[in-house]
């Protein structure tokens, strides 16, 4: 049974949304929702959650949604690697997050997490695990989705300066698991490789976690992270050779047996983004920003969440097994 004040979370239709929610009602919170009309809710069904309609574009929506909550748990995002219309990515990503928090701020909202990502902190790039205070700028954003996380969190940190707004900061690393119902971009990683229709790879990296570890991330930043203050909610550096390797021993297939330079890649992430805007497709098959990405290695470290938070992570290894076990019961892998 859930009792006390709500616990407003957007993006609760979504991967990381869902599992924060469930976190939630497994702690005895109890939980509202803010869903825009129409909206997917799989990821909720059977819940036992209160379902307010709205739209962080929509302002006036946002107070009333807002009223009487204990927490608000910014989940939301436009998550797209590609995106025909980049100024409609930032207006959800920077425009509705500042607007949502503010609406949780003004209602007296005890504290904020924002779910900003590693996507907008500085990585060496060459192994070497970046962190909270790795230097970056706007300049080193590949692609809109970044761009706007950088933005949209930029405007966080200076307004919860400026207003004093209760805001707490987290940045998850590459979530993985069950419940990828979209999938996600890394969620299809997972599907490909399971399904064999990843044989080859390239020389990059990710920082694997658990999504339902970074859920958990999420409440203890509410009850013990620093206003102001950012947190990486990571798990284990792991190259995609490595990625694929485990996938291929859960499933019983091949490993990916020939790395391609991203050098031979590039011309074909930009044919195929051609053709997806001249046919009207939805994203192309590779576009020249993920190539573009892939070019670093995206290592990070948790060590500050661990220390102040508590985090602790499990292996990549259970992730992976989770994610391919809930995609094979759900027919995304044959």
């Amino acid at each position: 049974m859930t009792t006390g004040a709500p616990n407003l979370v957007t993006g609760a239709s979504g991967f990381v949304g869902a599992a924060v929610v469930r976190k939630l009602l497994d702690a005895g919170e109890a939980v509202r929702v803010l869903m825009r009309p129409g909206s997917d809710r799989r990821n909720i069904a059977g819940l036992d959650v209160e379902v307010v309609e709205g739209d962080l574009l929509a302002p006036e929506t946002l107070g009333p949604a807002a009223k009487g909550c204990r927490a608000l748990y910014h989940v939301a995002a436009d998550y797209r690697i590609w995106t025909r219309d980049p100024a409609a990515m930032f207006r959800a990503n920077v425009d509705g997050s500042a607007a949502v928090v503010r609406a949780a701020a003004e209602a007296g909202a005890e504290r904020i997490v924002y779910t900003s990502s590693v996507a907008v902190l500085g990585n060496p790039g060459n192994g070497t695990p970046g962190d909270e205070d790795t230097p970056v700028t706007y300049g080193d954003m590949i692609g809109p989705y970044k761009q706007s996380k950088y933005r949209a969190e930029e405007r966080i940190r200076d307004l919860t300066a400026q207003e004093g707004w209760p805001v707490v900061i987290v940045n998850p690393s590459t979530p993985i698991g069950p419940r990828d119902v979209k999938p996600t971009p890394t969620g299809r990683i997972v599907v490909d490789a399971a399904k064999g229709k990843m044989p080859v790879y390239v020389d990059t990296g990710l920082n694997v976690a658990h999504v339902d570890d970074v859920a958990e991330g999420h409440l203890l930043a509410f009850a013990k992270g620093r206003i102001g203050e950012r947190y990486v909610l990571g798990g284990e550096n792991m190259t995609l050779s490595e990625i694929l390797g485990v996938i291929a021993e859960l499933t019983g297939g091949r490993p990916p047996f020939c790395k391609v330079p991203t050098g031979l890649i590039m011309p074909i992430a930009h044919i195929a983004e051609a053709w997806c805007r001249l046919t009207g497709g939805e994203k192309p098959m590779v576009a020249p920003d993920e190539v573009r990405m892939a070019k670093k290695k995206m290592f990070f470290s948790w060590d500050k969440a661990a220390r102040e938070l508590g985090y602790a992570p499990r292996p990549a290894r259970e992730a992976l097994a989770d994610a391919v076990d809930w995609f094979r019961a759900n027919g995304y892998i044959g």
